[in-house]
């Protein structure tokens, strides 16, 4: 029988798109107005007079809404079914999967050697000396294989090293083409040879989807590059100016601040750098102005770049709110050794500072201290070799000074996105993270690929096997560049009740709405012409906001892709969208609670509820 719930949602969103029929909306993440027609459309359509620029989707999308009143609905697919599609996906520590790899890594050594034989410098560290035969050209090659340094040294820069790394089959010439239209935009590439290694060159032993769709630039990509803007609207500001969330930070492009007890730095060292390029970076927009990049010697830190540390260090410790850093960039372990351990004892001692000015402070007056640091970095994915004892010191070195400084929050924040992304390297960098006393947590970006069933399922799976918390899923952000890898909010709310339900997990499926935060609270109001939905967001009502956020009645969000198109995009990859027929259902969600392991502890006194670095700035966010 159909679920009260599934009755309850399906007349709502009926509802809905009768009361807002004929109204204008703000749409948040373009700025831009958006008319709610869809009830017109629907009696357009049935009087034969449908718009030109119209779509069959929209009309696809309502007239499920209004069989959801009439039909029996598909029931809760059962833990044995979520178990099946789970087992579809192989990981890379399935011996096949090994077997294949094996082969495309010696494919790819061959190569390097071919490469590095007909180089004649010996400058570098990774030259063959002259009369090397090819026996011992390769044991060399094996050798290095296992550093980090080599890797990124060697990773391919241009869409022709990028083609030959892939192989033919994956590359074939349309892909080229595209690359060649990418270097010709600006756009830099980055592919080492480890996560090369990873694919499937034959395209016949496993599906390395998943994994193509974070290496290969889709069409939609490279013709936005050079108008890419930021999601993230807070992310956008000057100096002195309040941003889209009303905080002012000194240095924007080191420091990112959407709520009141966190804040990113971004460092001005080799961390604003990455171990790879993934095609649906939520950062691209600062690879396009070269912010970030792959010019290692420009991204050396400068001589002044402890003076501007100790004022980045200031901020922090002038703020009445801050309890959490998060050190990224790019990744925060491109940093070099030095230069990582020199950010981490400033902002540990900054914690210490703080924590001894509160001694003075009255009950009620103390400011918050800081009580977790994350380092965010995708290189037990990209560059496993990166986890050595010398980082490993480093981070227990960090974890028991910072516990002097009343820290009590050490987290590795990582990003895999695929089972197929742990491989034997990247399971030992995992362990050796969590011998060095810091936890692991982990977020993931649900674009198709991931979004396949029981594909996430099985990453979550694994990932909590191997001593790692499950954090966030998210939907896809960005406009037009990333359409072709956008997965609709509906299929994530199917993903959460039907799928991660049979799992023990920690992590929450959400949306990061611009300048306001996460959230999967929402009601779908209304189908655009061409399908997409348009939905109404409300904000995470169990966590602390900007006070902005007060005067922000109603988010509205046009989604990227239609539902349908979505399916036939699955469609072409092989799916069966038939598992999927309860997508349709999805059109409210609600936000899950956070895990406890996620939350900061108690202080034991009571902080001042006075902001700094704060201003209501009255902007475009007003509703």
């Amino acid at each position: 029988m159909a679920s009260s719930r599934q009755d309850l949602d399906a007349a709502n969103t009926i509802l809905e798109f009768l009361q807002m029929d004929g109204k204008t909306v703000h749409e948040l993440s373009t700025e831009t107005p958006v008319k709610i027609e869809t009830v017109t459309l629907l009696f357009d359509f049935l009087g034969g007079r449908l718009p030109e620029d119209s779509d069959i989707d929209a009309i696809t999308d309502f007239y499920h809404q209004l069989s959801l009143l009439l039909e029996v609905k598909t029931e809760t697919p059962d833990k044995e079914t979520v178990e099946a599609w789970m087992n579809r996906w192989p990981s890379g520590l399935d011996s096949e999967v090994n077997r294949c790899r094996e082969d495309n890594k010696a494919r790819i050594q061959q190569h390097l050697i071919e490469k590095l034989s007909s180089h004649r410098s010996t400058q570098s560290k990774y030259s063959f000396p002259e009369g090397t035969s090819q026996e011992e050209k390769l044991a060399l090659i094996r050798q290095w294989w296992g550093d980090f340094r080599f890797h990124i040294n060697q990773a391919a820069r241009t869409p022709d090293e990028v083609a030959t790394f892939l192989g033919g089959t994956i590359c074939n010439e349309n892909c080229r083409s595209l690359l060649k239209h990418a270097e010709a935009k600006g756009m830099p590439f980055f592919l080492t040879p480890y996560y090369a290694s990873l694919l499937d060159e034959t395209q016949k032993d496993f599906d390395d989807y998943s994994l193509r769709s974070y290496v290969l630039y889709s069409q939609e990509l490279v013709d936005s590059f050079g108008s890419i803007r930021a999601w993230e609207k807070e992310d956008i500001t000057k100096a002195g100016e309040p941003n889209a969330a009303g905080w002012i930070v000194p240095y924007p492009k080191n420091i990112h601040r959407r709520y009141p007890d966190v804040a990113i730095l971004i460092p001005d060292t080799l961390g604003r750098s990455c171990g790879g390029l993934c095609a649906s970076c939520q950062r691209m927009y600062d690879f396009q102005n070269e912010h970030l990049k792959f010019e290692f010697q420009e991204l050396a830190p400068s001589d002044s770049w402890p003076w501007k540390l100790r004022r980045l260090m200031d901020y922090f410790e002038n703020d009445t709110q801050i309890r959490d850093i998060l050190i990224t960039g790019g990744d925060a372990l491109m940093s070099r050794n030095e230069s990582l351990r020199l950010i981490l004892r400033a902002v540990i001692s900054m914690a210490d500072r703080k924590r001894k000015a509160n001694l003075s402070r009255k009950d009620g007056e103390k400011f918050a201290e800081i009580q977790r640091i994350r380092l965010g970095t995708r290189l037990p994915v990209y560059l496993p070799m990166r986890i050595d004892g010398e980082l490993i010191e480093i981070l227990r070195e960090a974890k028991e000074e910072g516990i002097k400084a009343g820290i009590s929050q050490f987290i590795v924040q990582t990003h895999f996105q695929t089972s197929l992304e742990i491989t034997k390297e990247s399971a030992e960098a995992l362990r050796l993270i969590l011998s060095s006393g810091w936890r692991i947590s982990n977020q993931l970006v649900y674009n198709v690929a991931s979004s396949r069933r029981g594909h996430t399922a099985k990453l979550r799976k694994i990932l909590e096997e191997h001593g790692v918390d499950c954090y966030y899923t998210f939907t896809v952000k960005g406009f037009e560049e990333n359409r072709a890898v956008y997965t609709p909010n509906c299929r994530s709310l199917q993903e959460s009740m039907e799928e991660k339900i049979w799992n023990k997990t920690t992590g929450r499926n959400v949306l990061n709405l611009p300048a306001i935060g996460k959230s999967m609270t929402f009601q779908v109001v209304g189908i655009n012409h061409d399908g997409r939905r348009i939905l109404r967001f409300d904000h995470d009502r169990t966590r602390p906001h900007s006070p902005i956020i007060n005067r922000i009645k109603k988010v509205y969000i046009l989604e990227n892709k239609s539902v349908a198109a979505y399916l036939r995009q699955l469609e072409s990859v092989g799916e069966d969208v038939e598992e999927y027929a309860s997508i349709w259902t999805y059109t409210r969600g609600q936000t899950e609670k956070r895990a406890p392991i996620f939350d900061y502890p108690d202080f034991p006194f009571r902080t001042t509820t006075r902001l700094t670095n704060y201003k209501d700035n009255l902007d475009k966010t007003e509703r």
